[in-house]
């Protein structure tokens, strides 16, 4: 310990010792400043090694109120780890800002070294991009908030919250707004890509519910983005991903619901897979808004296969069996579960069983209709193996997402009726090379039928894909980016390269 470090470290003790009660209390949470002891070695966005001097990282240091972490911090590896093991990565530090002034004070520091930047909210990215190698990772753990105006039915959401504290906080208000599937997903990840959820097609997008966002911008200003204020970084914002800045604060749009919905799981035997995604195409098409449904195959890690039909009703229970009834008739029921369920508790149901907390591989892309040829394609090219779990499923979009012009936000595939998502899972201690052949042999056949991608679930899409996947907003987001990020600072993403 350096003697400005143990000064600091004795002032605090002395301070919080003179002070009784609750003073005392207080002043034991003063923040002292991490004491950076050398020279680090980093690597630019362009991946070029650079020594940072160990005086310019303490003056990052000592500006936040939040932490600075190295390597040997105890605190270091809970925040640089993600959801998904594979993605063993080390920055050279990890900054977790408390605050928009923090979140600047990062900005600036690795906008003016070039430095490595990727960002973690709930730690989600398929592609791993949340953490880095010897670069500046931004966790925003500690940027947690979540407040309901309930006369206004608004929520104002600090940018590092999960939508697990967003859900909690809206229901016990009678209130919600179309939040993932998963509860410990960040709500800055989910909202900047899009936003799908199982209230999406009563309620749109997550995107479609944001009134404004306090962004900190590459150039380490903080903006407020709305309809009225930097309108055409609120476009980009919504649907244009990671690409440029940092929310740290975003004001949701909540509608009325009763808590309880009706959610059920029907499976059926593989061998009737083709007539049970057939009948499912056909009978997912004509539910009204309040109907969320999805189906698909596959098995968990070490169980046999089936085919199966999940759905939310959130409309009224009296109406339910109307939509769900003729579901037992399109094929042989082998497993049943369908139950009234708080909303909340459904929205938290998927966290353990959530395919990104494995070792594994993703694959999505967006469907605009579900026809016999692609059915064929996914039930002919699916393979089980004892040593593989995966799955290949529709969820569904449709209802208020499609009444959402293509340019009216980022987001530009509005007419989609499904996202097709395949992924293969394996144990971290196996070797997934047969089954990263295995998908990437399998999503070759159905490639073919998508239209674009969901950037949050990107792996390894080209400047072509990223292109095509935005259509005729790509040129508007192209000048956005040029405008506000003309270096690529924030390029962790699916990114939309500064010419």
């Amino acid at each position: 310990m350096d003697r400005r470090h143990f000064i600091r470290s004795s002032l605090a003790s002395a301070v919080a010792a003179s002070m009784p009660g609750s003073q005392a209390l207080a002043a034991s949470l003063l923040h002292v400043p991490t004491s950076v002891p050398g020279d680090i070695n980093a690597v630019t966005g362009d991946g070029a090694a650079i020594t940072l001097q160990r005086a310019a990282v303490q003056e990052l240091s000592d500006s936040l109120k939040g932490r600075l972490l190295l390597p040997d911090n105890a605190a270091y590896d809970q925040a640089r780890s993600l959801l998904q093991p594979i993605y063993d990565k080390h920055p050279a530090f990890v900054v977790q800002p408390t605050g928009a002034a923090d979140v600047q004070n990062a900005v600036d520091f690795a906008r003016d070294n070039s430095l490595l930047l990727a960002v973690k909210c709930g730690g989600h990215a398929a592609a791993g991009f949340s953490s880095c190698d010897k670069g500046m990772q931004i966790d925003l753990s500690q940027l947690r908030n979540a407040r309901v105006d309930r006369a206004a039915k608004t929520a104002r959401i600090a940018g590092g919250s999960l939508l697990g504290e967003l859900d909690h906080e809206a229901m016990s208000h009678g209130l919600v707004t179309t939040a993932g599937t998963v509860s410990h997903t960040g709500v800055g990840g989910l909202t900047l890509g899009g936003g799908f959820g199982r209230l999406g097609r009563r309620f749109g997008m997550s995107i479609d519910n944001v009134l404004e966002m306090d962004v900190v911008t590459p150039d380490g200003k903080l903006r407020r983005a709305s309809a009225d204020q930097n309108p055409d970084l609120y476009w980009a914002l919504r649907g244009g991903g990671g690409n440029f800045g940092i929310v740290t604060s975003f004001l949701f749009q909540l509608h009325e619901m009763q808590r309880d919905v009706i959610t059920g799981y029907i499976a059926y035997p593989m061998t009737e897979a083709r007539q049970v995604l057939n009948f499912y195409a056909e009978h997912s098409a004509k539910m009204p808004d309040e109907m969320s449904m999805g189906a698909g195959l596959g098995a968990r890690l070490g169980s046999e296969p089936a085919v199966g039909i999940n759905f939310v009703w959130s409309g009224a229970p009296a109406e339910a069996d109307k939509y769900i009834e003729p579901l037992r008739t399109a094929g042989t029921v082998v497993f049943e579960n369908v139950k009234s369920m708080d909303y909340v508790a459904v929205q938290r149901s998927g966290d353990i069983d959530d395919t990104r907390a494995f070792t594994g591989h993703f694959k999505s892309g967006f469907i605009n209709s579900m026809s016999s040829n692609l059915i064929d394609a996914i039930v002919d090219n699916f393979e089980a193996h004892p040593e593989r779990g995966g799955r290949v499923g529709f969820a569904q979009n449709g209802g208020a997402i499609g009444r959402v012009g293509n340019s009216e936000t980022a987001f530009a595939s509005r007419d989609a009726q499904y996202v097709l998502m395949s992924f293969v899972g394996w144990n971290t201690n196996n070797d997934g090379a047969e089954h990263l052949k295995y998908i990437n042999e399998h999503w070759s056949k159905v490639h073919p039928f998508t239209n674009g991608f969901y950037v949050n679930d990107y792996f390894d899409h080209t400047q072509d894909m990223v292109k095509d996947t935005y259509g005729e907003n790509f040129h508007r987001l192209l000048e956005i980016k040029q405008q506000y990020d003309p270096t690529n600072l924030f390029r962790l993403n699916a990114n939309i390269k500064p010419a």
